[in-house]
């Protein structure tokens, strides 16, 4: 491989690219597909994500741990990425492929099984490719510039599943879609994957014993304060995805193929706004940035509540995009800060077990945006596509804007402790 791409923030980014298209084709429309179209119950769905809550908190940390205890010659994270590319692929696909006349009890246990594989391997992925990040990218500019890189290319994701996921399961069905993002994952990740080349001497390093790990981790206050906050906001990033089919459907009365312009204008803005806050960051610092980008969020989802059309609803996705993509660009560079002043401490990298927990408090956020569902459906009475209640309108109204604002301000609160909680002058 040409020696510019080695850890080029291009091709890592590319990696990116490959996990977000099943990602976001899973967070937008799994719910839609299994509550809307196969008449799931939302108690139901909201149980499943409870156990794979469970599920995800004894995994989620294991695999960080492992991970940064491997050592081979291929490095510490790759082996652990090619050996769950192919895991991944047949796991999205299960969760799209529900056998026909698949209903009540059986139709619940297929969505649990088939959340807890795409979860689990998702969480190999995500912890070892997380991972990388702050190793292979050291100093504020230039994470800060591959955070973009790395954004941009996420977003350019989110909108190819956005606007080709209502497309492709329109013309043939939610299986065969599932089909084709498998195998745009599959060519990505294993592009990414080749042009990475880990630090060696973070490999020689003698890793700490499994209980010492997790309480130098544990005693981290930026890093729960920081993770904490990010929970909040990572919830309204999956209810923006994933309520945007009910949106255009209850509250706009848009046609179903229409979804995807909607999804599209929360997105397409999002890329070139991805180097206004690149600017922010390099101006403010990292912690500084980051903070700015939650509020700036949170008032970013009230022209949501007043949209009636397709074009007003489009103009509200943009202004929601602006504060979508501060939010994307600013936690890695203060994941790294929270990382290297970890190496100072400890006199090792372990960016594994750190991704892994953090990616787990953050990842509960899936677990927040169901609890959101299941009470705001309750409130108004949906319980599904078949059972709507009196005024889904409403449901759906709250669930984008409402719940997405108050979730931000709580955020925006726990992030003002940061400052108080860090030893070191990071900004």
């Amino acid at each position: 491989m040409n020696r510019k791409l080695i850890n080029s923030p291009v091709m890592f980014a590319l990696g990116m690219f490959a996990m977000m298209v099943p990602s976001q084709a899973f967070g937008a429309f799994y719910s839609y597909y299994y509550v809307e179209k196969l008449g799931l119950g939302v108690g139901l769905a909201t149980l499943a994500r409870t156990i794979y809550l469970i599920w995800d908190a004894v995994n989620n940390p294991l695999f960080g741990y492992m991970s940064d205890r491997t050592r081979t010659r291929w490095g510490r994270r790759k082996p652990w990425i090619y050996g769950a590319i192919p895991l991944f692929m047949a796991a999205f696909v299960i969760v799209f492929a529900v056998p026909k006349g698949l209903a009540g009890t059986g139709l619940f246990v297929w969505f649990l099984v088939a959340l807890l594989l795409f979860e689990g391997v998702a969480t190999v992925l995500w912890v070892n490719y997380g991972a990388l990040f702050p190793e292979l990218f050291r100093g504020d500019r230039v994470r800060a510039r591959a955070s973009a890189v790395q954004q941009a290319f996420q977003i350019a994701a989110i909108l190819v599943a956005s606007v080709l996921t209502p497309v492709l399961f329109a013309a043939v069905g939610f299986g065969y879609m599932a089909l084709v993002f498998a195998g745009v994952f599959a060519v990505c990740m294993l592009l990414c994957v080749r042009s990475v080349r880990e630090d060696e001497q973070a490999r020689a390093e003698t890793p700490l014993k499994f209980v010492d790990a997790f309480r130098a981790t544990l005693k981290n206050k930026p890093f729960w304060i920081f993770n904490i906050a990010n929970s909040f906001a990572q919830t309204v990033n999956g209810l923006l995805s994933s309520i945007i089919p009910f949106y255009g459907k209850y509250v706009l009365r848009i046609a179903e193929a229409q979804v995807s312009i909607l999804l599209a204008s929360v997105f397409v803005s999002v890329i070139p706004l991805v180097a206004v806050w690149y600017a922010i960051v390099r101006k403010l610092g990292g912690v500084r940035g980051w903070r700015l980008s939650l509020a700036v969020y949170g008032l970013s989802v009230i022209p949501l509540w007043f949209a009636d059309s397709l074009g007003t609803g489009i103009a509200a996705g943009i202004c929601a995009g602006f504060g979508l993509a501060g939010f994307l660009v600013t936690p890695p560079v203060v994941t790294g800060h929270i990382i290297d002043r970890d190496l100072a401490a400890t006199g090792r990298r372990r960016e594994g077990i750190y991704t892994a927990v953090g990616g787990f408090i953050t990842r509960s956020s899936g677990l927040i945006s169901a609890l959101a569902f299941w009470v705001v459906g309750l409130v108004f009475g949906y319980e599904s596509g078949e059972n709507p209640g009196p005024d889904p309108e409403s449901t759906f109204r709250y669930l984008i804007c409402v719940v997405p604002l108050c979730l931000l301000a709580l955020s925006f609160l726990i992030s003002l402790f940061y400052k108080h909680a860090q030893s070191g002058g990071t900004r």
